[in-house]
């Protein structure tokens, strides 16, 4: 393989689906999981980030060793993105509404939507670029949103 095939530095940019990045994000709150967007060699100047959860081997990266690219999925989201919400929070204004009585199924249903709702509005705020953490110094890229 070629230089330009290993180097991440060709990378102009990135592509990823909305569905990936909601997912990584909302995995990283919910279980504190290390879940990445993974970029694989070869390299060229556009490439696909893939939903990944990195595993280690005895001790060793194997995704370090193949020259994998990992991208954390906070870094494709800016600072204005919505607060993930949290079971404690929605039971706190299920208790607030005077209009509506407590009860465990009120709450898990107005969790529920609230969780359809931020990943919807989570999606309007995937940045244009991001910084690729690379072993040869860091790669700015463009980042394209499917779907």
């Amino acid at each position: 393989m070629g230089r330009e095939r290993t180097d991440p530095s060709v990378i102009r940019s990135v592509a990823v689906t909305a569905e990936d990045v909601v997912t990584a994000v909302e995995s990283r709150h919910q279980r504190d999981e290390r879940v990445v967007l993974r970029v694989t060699p070869p390299f060229s100047g556009r490439m696909r980030a893939r939903l990944h959860v990195p595993a280690s081997t005895a001790g060793r990266d194997a995704d370090a060793e193949s020259g994998a690219v990992h991208i954390d999925p906070t870094a494709l989201v800016d600072a204005s993105a919505p607060a993930y919400p949290r079971p404690a929070e929605t039971e706190d204004e299920l208790r607030a509404d005077p209009d509506a009585e407590y009860t465990v199924d009120r709450h898990h249903e107005r969790h529920q939507r609230a969780l359809a709702a931020w990943r919807d509005r989570l999606t309007d705020h995937v940045v244009d670029e991001v910084t690729l953490d690379t072993a040869g110094g860091p790669v700015t890229v463009e980042v394209s949103v499917l779907g």
